[in-house]
């Protein structure tokens, strides 16, 4: 299918919420026009660097076990075309490849997310609540997978401004109510300079002051969303995190004024400490003189 357009911040209206909503399952999973890109990319990560894009710990392989066999289910029924599986394997016609399932049996979310173009993130239950147990994670933004594994929720976002004030409570709530046949959704967004979908190095890509100007945004920034949905696991009760990350050059706005309007508006909105998180210091002047062409 097409690649789908999020711009979330076409409101206009900054707000600092997890801004979850109901998703539909049979939406849980997308595949789009970059699908073998993205597979292809993850597959050049697993052989330059296996360790930094998935780690599981000791205890998990039931919880993983049983999201590759919800994923496996659910791309038969929603792909049929795309995926069959035998007893002892599953085939993607899409990429031309054969995974045995036995070849996974310490490792299962390794394989699902061999199958998808989502990251895949499983957060464990525990008497403190939840930690990230085991994750595929290909494309992260700015994050690595082993300064988080293990961890609980409110440590992995001690970064995000705002975080234990306003979103903490909100956050927990959520996990403890969330049933495995509500599955949800929110939207995040960045600016990047970049295309790369591995973005796992803190000074990789990162703009500085000057690497911007409102002749050259249209052509060096790119707008990053990341589609993230939950959804709880049955039996163990694991919730999984998938992320679903879209890229599109900042110059895409130019078909969507009322987009570039609402972000033009935003970015006078959004406090220091989170510009300075999404790294929108350096180049917010120039990105706002860009969008007013538009405008």
């Amino acid at each position: 299918m097409n690649k789908p357009v999020y711009l979330p911040f076409s409101s206009g209206k900054w707000q600092l919420k997890p801004g979850l909503k109901p998703l539909r399952l049979e939406d849980w999973i997308q595949i789009d026009e970059e699908y073998l890109p993205y597979l292809r990319r993850k597959a050049e990560l697993r052989a330059e660097r296996y360790n930094e894009v998935f780690a599981g710990l000791p205890g998990t392989e039931p919880a993983q076990q049983e999201v590759l066999d919800l994923l496996v289910d659910h791309l038969l029924q929603h792909f049929p075309d795309q995926f069959e599986r035998s007893p002892t394997s599953i085939t993607n016609h899409l990429t031309q490849e054969t995974w045995r399932f036995a070849d996974f049996a310490t490792a299962p979310l390794d394989l699902a997310g061999r199958l998808v173009q989502e990251d895949l993130c499983l957060m464990m239950p525990n008497e403190s609540g939840y930690i990230l147990g085991a994750a595929s994670l290909s494309f992260p933004s700015y994050w690595r997978l082993h300064d988080k594994l293990g961890r609980a929720i409110a440590p992995i976002h001690d970064p995000v401004p705002g975080y234990a004030q306003k979103l903490q409570h909100p956050v927990n709530t959520y996990f403890d109510r969330l049933q495995p046949e509500h599955p949800g959704y929110r939207i995040n967004w960045s600016i990047t300079g970049t295309s790369e979908l591995f973005l796992g190095h803190h000074h990789v890509h990162r703009l500085q002051p000057g690497d911007i100007t409102a002749e050259n945004a249209g052509d060096k920034l790119w707008i990053r969303i990341e589609w993230q949905t939950l959804r709880r696991i049955p039996i163990t009760r694991a919730i999984l995190f998938g992320i679903h990350t879209y890229r599109y050059p900042i110059a895409l706005l130019k078909q969507y004024p009322d987009a570039a309007a609402g972000l033009h508006s935003m970015l006078d909105q959004i406090p220091e400490d989170m510009q300075r998180y999404k790294s929108l210091v350096p180049i917010r002047e120039a990105l706002q003189k860009y969008l007013a062409s538009i405008i």
